[in-house]
């Protein structure tokens, strides 16, 4: 900020030495022209006002210089808070808010903002300076004539305030239509598929015309209000200066006012006029950058519902066994639909303990709450009653980095990003960990992602934006060797194998068994191949976990989960093959999966 205050300073500076000129102007006039008529003097004012131009031309790029630097890492900086606030944010912020907004906020906003700090409001100080300075010179110099100039800056400050109640109004909805123009876009490219599936590009450019064809009304309506201040604003100082001219030239013709003094006063007019016809791109973009500022600051003023305790505890040791995980009187509902008066709560009362080492599979009808419950665990929600604990100590107890460290989660619709196979798998190792070559290897080996050995740079492929470039079980298998490279104490997998057949299902499982030998696991199952495959089964039924036991057992006593295989029987029907863009690099053991009758290995 001390290069900011510098650089006003010096436009300050500026300013003043161009309100000097009239000054020298004046002497010259009441002095070397009318009455001693000297040539050196003359040249002497000549050189005077030559070295005040050049002062006052330095003067402008040093403000420059001074004030680009700091306004750049204001910007820098800002963006940074604002993206290390939304990777704070959990999971339940970014259900609310739409992509395109906090990108708008991020980019467009911020620069705003940074064009302001860097010219507008420096500008903005020393034009108000310059007009106060030069008004009380213009009075000091003529008291009649500046009187005049003074009752001509009425009309002008009403139309400002006229201006001000108009502008900041389609300022701010020209801030929030061009977030929505931003998310329209997003959607499109996430869904480009989808649309060209369906045939819907043409109703996509509809929208999206629709929508820029309302943000160009808005910047038109931006546009003519600003148009009108500054018609107004360069047309009343000069009427000023017409009815001052017709004022001061008899007022100098009788006596009562110096040549001189009339000269200085309207080449100070001259100079205090420029920053009064620019008072309206100033206070446009003021306002601009005042909308910029209040959807930069909503966004920072939203505190995280999940965060780190002020005291955290350390996370015990894993046991011999495992890592025990338990849900106690586990009740949730989604802030966004009413969780204060407990209409739509997820998950009601639930209790469950995932034994250390096992896989419990956790199966339910669609709409059961089974994700929700998954996401419980590495604490991307917080239970809205009832504890989550770790190896007997609550989550919301533990620093948010410790849960993450011991859950790894792989999802049905795997995430990646736009870089390497590498990077992508090894995203949840340290970087300077000793084995992340091996660890890389071994987790690609146990997903059965060989096939990223073959891409045409192989592990080093750079896969694309949410790795669209491949198939949907390549993505998934991806996916879960970057959960397995964690070693993780608890594993969580929502259905991540859904896109693979039974078989390759098997062998994955298989495997991931013999590596992860001791981590405890929860998978969600939306197929009953899945379901066969672990050591345990919980039924989520309305809410509540209403069985917990073998495969076979429920199958015998619980009525509601022979229910639940059947309709995930139905609905994987006519899928029995998966992907068939799998690639198998090993051999493995045929393993058999029987449904009805448990799994024999």
């Amino acid at each position: 900020m001390r290069r900011v205050a510098l650089g006003g300073v010096t436009a300050l500076g500026a300013s003043l030495l161009a309100l000097a000129v009239p000054q020298v102007l004046r002497g010259v006039v009441n002095g070397p022209l009318l009455t001693d008529h000297s040539r050196s003097a003359v040249w002497a004012a000549v050189g005077l006002v030559l070295l005040l131009g050049v002062l006052e031309a330095f003067l402008v790029w040093c403000r420059r210089a001074l004030i680009l630097s700091p306004g750049t890492a204001v910007e820098r900086d800002m963006r940074t808070a604002l993206f290390r606030r939304l990777l704070d944010q959990p999971v339940a912020f970014h259900d609310r808010w739409s992509g395109g907004q906090l990108l708008s906020r991020s980019m467009g906003d911020l620069g705003t903002i940074r064009r302001w700090t860097v010219f507008g409001l420096v500008m903005m100080l020393v034009s108000a300076t310059t007009v106060v300075v030069g008004v009380v010179l213009m009075l000091l110099t003529s008291p009649v004539l500046g009187v005049v100039y003074v009752l001509g800056a009425i009309p002008m400050v009403v139309l400002g305030f006229r201006f001000r109640q108009d502008y900041k109004v389609v300022a701010r909805r020209a801030r929030e239509q061009s977030g929505d123009l931003a998310t329209a876009v997003e959607e499109s490219v996430h869904g480009i598929r989808v649309l060209k599936a369906f045939g819907r590009g043409q109703d996509a450019l509809d929208d999206f015309v629709r929508q820029a064809d309302d943000l160009r009304d808005t910047e038109v309506a931006k546009a003519r209000s600003l148009s009108r201040v500054s018609f107004a604003l360069g047309a009343i100082p000069e009427i000023v200066l017409a009815v001052s001219l017709a004022i001061g030239v008899p007022l100098a013709s009788y006596g009562h006012l110096s040549v001189g003094a009339l000269v200085a006063f309207f080449a100070t007019a001259a100079v205090v006029n420029n920053p009064v016809e620019r008072l309206g791109q100033l206070l446009a973009m003021t306002f601009d950058a005042r909308a910029a500022t209040e959807r930069y600051v909503q966004v920072m003023d939203v505190v995280p519902s999940v965060q780190d305790p002020a005291a955290p505890v350390p996370l015990p040791s894993a046991g011999r066994s495992g890592t025990t995980v338990e849900l106690a009187g586990v009740t949730f509902a989604h802030p966004a639909r009413g969780a204060e008066t407990g209409a739509s709560e997820v998950l009601r009362g639930v209790d469950l303990v995932l034994e250390p080492g096992l896989t419990t599979a956790l199966v339910g009808l669609t709409g059961s709450g089974k994700t929700t419950l998954l996401q419980l665990v590495p604490r991307l929600y917080d239970v809205t009653s009832g504890a989550v604990r770790i190896d007997g100590v609550d989550v919301r107890d533990l620093t948010r980095q410790d849960v993450r460290t011991a859950v790894a989660v792989a999802f049905e619709d795997p995430i990646l990003f736009s870089a390497s196979v590498r990077d992508n798998v090894l995203l949840g190792v340290a970087d300077d960990a000793p084995d992340r070559e091996a660890l890389l290897e071994q987790s690609l080996d146990v997903a059965r992602a060989g096939f990223a050995r073959a891409l045409p740079e192989g592990l080093d492929t750079v896969i694309g934006e949410e790795g669209l470039s491949l198939s949907g079980g390549q993505r998934q298998r991806i996916a879960l060797a970057r959960a397995i490279a964690a070693r993780p104490r608890v594993l969580v997998l929502d259905d991540p194998l859904s896109a693979l057949d039974v078989a390759t299902e098997a062998q994955v499982t298989q495997r991931l068994r013999a590596t992860l030998r001791g981590t405890t696991t929860l998978v969600v199952a939306h197929r009953p191949s899945t379901v066969a495959l672990a050591d345990r089964v919980a039924v989520l039924e309305d809410g509540r976990i209403t069985g917990v036991g073998p495969h076979d057992e429920l199958l015998a006593n619980h009525p509601h989960y022979r229910f639940v295989l059947t309709a995930l029987g139905r609905e994987t029907a006519g899928h029995p093959d998966g992907d068939d863009d799998d690639y198998d690099d090993g051999h493995d053991e045929p393993v058999t999966v029987d449904v009805l009758g448990g799994r024999d290995r």
